[in-house]
């Protein structure tokens, strides 16, 4: 029975962190470069990814943001496909602080964000739950990804990030 898997966030900037699983292998990274607005590049790394058969998607997401910092876009992959930041963040409604976002396979899915704790739900059920970790952690969060999870971890990840960056820019 698969289960699920559990990564670790070392460093509480949401522009500069990394994930590990518990094994330490390297998950994901965040590269960023300014030409001349910021361009952050979210990296899955194939080492960790080919433990895990089920993983689709793409391996990458570039986050390109406008000028000061301002909302631009995202792009999954090697695609010319460029999808606004503001729809990955969408709210369905005024002072809600649920976040909807579209997977590129056209499933609705929702980040219910606090500031301790985010789930990913697709409906009922919770595919991902990121935890602010206690501050004598040396890790300073927990993202647990639910199999289903799996299937779409770059794009959960993307959308976890940005969200987390909305929050520290003030966009939301």
């Amino acid at each position: 029975m698969p289960t699920s898997q559990i990564l670790l966030q070392y460093g509480s900037d949401p522009f500069n962190s990394r994930y590990e699983d518990v094994e330490g292998r390297s998950a994901f990274t965040l590269h960023a470069s300014e030409t001349p607005n910021l361009v952050i590049k979210l990296t899955r790394e194939a080492l960790w990814a080919q433990q895990h058969p089920t993983i689709m998607g793409p391996s990458n997401s570039y986050f390109y943001f406008g000028p000061r910092n301002s909302p631009g876009y995202v792009v999954y992959g090697n695609t010319r496909v460029n999808v606004a930041m503001a729809y990955l963040l969408r709210q369905q409604r005024e002072g809600s602080s649920s976040r909807y976002f579209m997977s590129q396979s056209g499933k609705l899915y929702k980040w219910r964000i606090s500031q301790q704790r985010m789930e990913c739900m697709d409906g009922r059920n919770v595919v991902a739950v990121w935890d602010l970790s206690h501050p004598d952690h040396e890790h300073h969060a927990t993202l647990t990804i639910k199999p289903a999870g799996l299937l779409f971890v770059t794009e959960i990840l993307t959308t976890l990030i940005l969200n987390r960056m909305a929050q520290d820019l003030n966009w939301c």
